[in-house]
């Protein structure tokens, strides 16, 4: 954070992008050693604000269908705060369901803007890459939230 108490977006960005090539593993959240989506946006957060504000319970990769609840939307709004889906910004954590009526099991972060629009996320059997943020995703999305204390505009003054 700086000494006014706010993010910039550029930096929730360099630090999502300092994960990219970071190997997919199940409930990591090491840079350069492995993590999976939860992990980054968990690691991501730690950078920017130090001590994490809750450590998730074990979870196994089917945890949202097996549990029906929303659980990571819930503890979204516990710490991060609500977005329109189609006003995200770079920064801003993305959300995604499957397939309608099940709950929203993979996070990733916005990476760039416009035609750019692109994320940053961990997908099992790989590793931390940006990707366009395509239609598919799009269709997908099911909520979007941004980190506190996040400065309005979108890149820090030179």
């Amino acid at each position: 954070m700086t000494a006014r108490g706010t993010i910039m977006r550029e930096r929730i960005v360099m630090e999502a992008r300092r994960w990219i090539g970071t190997p997919y593993i199940h409930q990591a959240a090491l840079p350069g050693v492995g993590c999976d989506c939860l992990g980054l946006v968990r690691g991501v957060w730690g950078a920017l604000y130090g001590a994490l504000p809750e450590t998730p319970p074990p979870y196994s990769p089917d945890w949202a269908e097996a549990a029906g609840a929303e659980s990571l939307r819930d503890a979204a709004l516990r710490h991060l705060v609500p977005v329109a889906t189609d006003a995200v910004r770079p920064g801003d954590v993305l959300l995604f369901r499957w397939r309608a009526h099940v709950p929203a099991k993979h996070v990733a972060i916005v990476a760039g803007e416009g035609a750019a629009l692109s994320m940053i996320h961990a997908h099992d059997g790989g590793s931390v890459c940006e990707v366009a943020l395509s239609a598919w995703w799009k269709r997908h999305l099911a909520y979007a939230f941004s980190f506190p204390g996040v400065a309005e505009n979108c890149v820090a003054d030179d």
